[in-house]
């Protein structure tokens, strides 16, 4: 046998007998066994390079080092997900499935909710191509080399999986292999990590990925994304990823109710703590995937997906003092300040009071004892007041009457739950607040400026407002505090570059109220340019997919504020982007304008979500539920009978796929 073939078979035995281990939990050989032929292909490979092989086993043992994580936008995004409670928002949450697809039987598969750094795997012709973080959910950090170290992911698939696809999972650290590096932290005198969940999350970003290979990091794979991926449900991908090498948990299960749904939730609910890993509630899926595809996803969260959490933490502490937080909106939040509390793996020292009527409801005061809760919520939050532990004479809470920043008396709108200060333009935290959004990497992501940042600019008097940053020079930055001549540069390199922006980021970046990444990606293909959207009267914007009274009044009553036309005329001046790009405007047109389209069923020509696409490209608004206003229903192949009846009811016009296609 020559070098080339001992080092091919090598490699293969090495993949099964990883495999074996790290997937199957069903090891075949000794460690020592592996590890004596692991070092037999390392020199092999090292005395012949001209046989290098990016899948090869000995890449887990890291070395290389990144020195920069670069910015990778995801092709199929990352969505978050709704959370619920209690059996009532399972139970609503069918409802609203079924008001969408009718009257079918649905089922649902449930899997448990892991609690680790989500991430996104590449694979091209069964290679492992690339490994990004979640980010935003829309780009994230390529760390393709740490996540090569780590065995639960397989570099090369086997069976018969598609040439192209993600593939969404957990890193996540097993609560035994937390320990014992704790442990070790222990005796070598460092601080111990608070929780894996954390330290999963922050191993990701080690530039040294020789030091990912040594901690007893695992990858938990749940979800397929792509084209033509040869499944029609979710437990059949499940199976599938399994068949492929993916280490996919075996506790999924197929229910035909909510009923089992809720059974499965209270058995797991006991039963995760003899689990290896950390878990915080269990997810519920619609299982068809042509049932997801027609529930689709409204804004940041799928229809078709439902968070179950379980019962939260819960640790009671003293509140010693309430402040006030002010956002750039203006909007006033309360904020207990806490005697530091150990809280779900992490030190809790302020929790949310979220407005005045949730004070006075709990009767909050300075000096209680409280209830604190994380459960679903990223900042925890007093939920009651141990009225046992109250001592006598302590004052009712006055909530704030003027604003902590600049001593402007706070308002209340009638209806609102929360307090504002009215002082938008000389409030320091709603001018830097409004910076900040614009600069951050969801809007004009300008590279070489933070928040901190942010603040000294406006605390030197160099910014009063975003479009004050296109002025900045480098000379007048370098003199800052821990601000070289290389920073310098960079920032203004930074907002030099972010001019090439596209329309609807530099959109959302503006900060209009209500107006999210989503809604500015709708008005920007709506309207194509900024002038077109100042002109649009409520009406004119409620016709809009998806964009309700609530958004189309803040839209307005932005364009009607001077000082926002006059930022927003210097902007343009500067050279940002406020229209469409010519390939972005390719393809739209004003067709469909004023019409609503139902899309049910499946199609030969052309999948559902680009018939959804071309929907909306051509100005036509897609809705998810027939009614007296649904223009037409576009209807395919097995379509839900509860459609067909209530559009001949309500006269709504039934096409098909061929007549939707001769409109555009």
């Amino acid at each position: 046998m020559d070098s080339k073939q001992q080092i091919t078979a090598l490699r293969e035995e090495l993949r099964e007998h990883n495999h074996n281990y790290y997937i199957l939990d069903r090891p075949t050989i000794s460690d020592y066994e592996f590890d004596m032929k692991l070092k037999e292909h390392q020199a092999l490979e090292e005395a012949h390079p001209e046989f290098h092989d990016p899948t090869s086993p000995t890449l887990r043992v890291g070395g290389e080092v990144t020195k920069n994580f670069d910015t990778i936008q995801h092709e199929h995004r990352m969505y978050s997900l709704d959370n619920s409670y209690s059996k009532e928002d399972l139970e609503d949450w069918e409802k609203r499935i079924q008001r969408i697809l009718g009257d079918v039987p649905v089922e649902y598969t449930c899997e448990l909710k892991y609690d680790g750094a989500s991430l996104s795997l590449t694979y091209e012709s069964g290679v492992l191509v690339r490994a990004v973080t979640r980010g935003d959910g829309f780009q994230g950090d390529d760390v393709t080399t740490n996540i090569k170290t780590i065995r639960t992911v397989p570099l090369q698939l086997k069976g018969d999986y598609p040439p192209k696809f993600d593939i969404r999972g957990e890193i996540i650290l097993t609560l035994e292999g937390f320990a014992e590096m704790n442990k070790e932290r222990l005796a070598n005198g460092e601080e111990p990590y608070m929780n894996p969940r954390n330290t999963a999350s922050g191993s990701l970003k080690l530039q040294d990925s020789a030091l990912v290979a040594k901690r007893p990091l695992e990858c938990l794979l749940y979800n397929l994304a792509g084209e033509n991926l040869g499944v029609t449900s979710q437990i059949d991908a499940l199976d599938k990823a399994r068949e492929w090498g993916f280490k996919v948990p075996t506790v999924a299960k197929l229910c035909k109710s909510i009923d089992e749904v809720l059974q499965f939730v209270s058995y797991w609910d006991v039963h995760r703590h003899d689990l290896p890993y950390e878990t915080d509630g269990v997810v519920v899926k619609v299982n068809t995937l042509r049932y997801q595809d027609e529930l689709g996803y409204p804004s940041k969260a799928p229809r078709w997906a439902m968070a179950y959490k379980f019962k939260a933490e819960q640790v009671s502490t003293v509140l010693h003092k309430n402040t006030y937080h002010v956002g750039r909106t203006g909007a006033s939040t309360p904020v207990a300040n806490l005697e530091p509390v150990l809280l779900a793996g992490t030190t809790v020292k302020r929790a949310s009071l979220h407005n005045a009527d949730q004070i006075e409801k709990l009767d909050i005061r300075e000096g209680d004892t409280v209830f604190v809760e994380k459960g679903g919520e990223i900042i925890p939050k007093i939920i009651a007041v141990d009225f046992t532990q109250r001592a006598a004479g302590l004052t009712p809470t006055q909530y704030a009457t003027h604003c902590p920043e600049c001593q402007t008396p706070l308002l209340r709108k009638p209806g609102e739950a929360q307090h504002f200060c009215p002082n938008e333009t000389g409030c320091p935290p709603q001018i830097t607040g409004r910076i900040q959004h614009f600069i951050s990497r969801k809007a004009m992501d300008i590279e070489g400026m933070g928040s901190e940042t942010v603040e000294l600019l406006f605390k030197e008097g160099l910014i009063g407002n975003y479009a004050d940053l296109y002025t900045l020079t480098k000379e007048q930055v370098v003199p800052l505090e821990r601000m070289a001549e290389k920073s310098a540069e960079n920032l203004v390199n930074g907002v030099a570059a972010s001019k090439a922006i596209p329309f609807e980021r530099v959109l959302f970046g503006l900060g209009i109220r209500y107006v999210g990444e989503t809604v500015a990606k709708k008005l920007a293909k709506a309207y194509k340019n900024i002038d077109a959207l100042q002109q649009a009267s409520e009406d004119e914007l409620v016709a809009v997919d998806e964009i309700g009274q609530r958004i189309a009044e803040s839209v307005v009553q932005f364009f009607a504020e001077p000082k926002n036309v006059e930022i927003v005329e210097r902007l343009k001046s500067y050279g940002l982007q406020f229209s469409l790009s010519e390939e972005q405007l390719e393809g739209q047109t004003d067709k469909l304008k004023g019409q609503t389209f139902v899309v049910s069923g499946d199609f030969e020509k052309i999948s559902r979500t680009e018939l959804k696409t071309q929907i909306a490209a051509n100005g036509g608004k897609v809705g998810s539920s027939i009614s007296s206003k649904t223009s037409f229903l576009v209807a395919g192949a097995n379509m839900g009978p509860s459609k067909k009846t209530k559009a001949e009811t309500l006269g709504v016009p039934i096409i098909s796929e061929e007549d939707f296609l001769k409109k555009v």
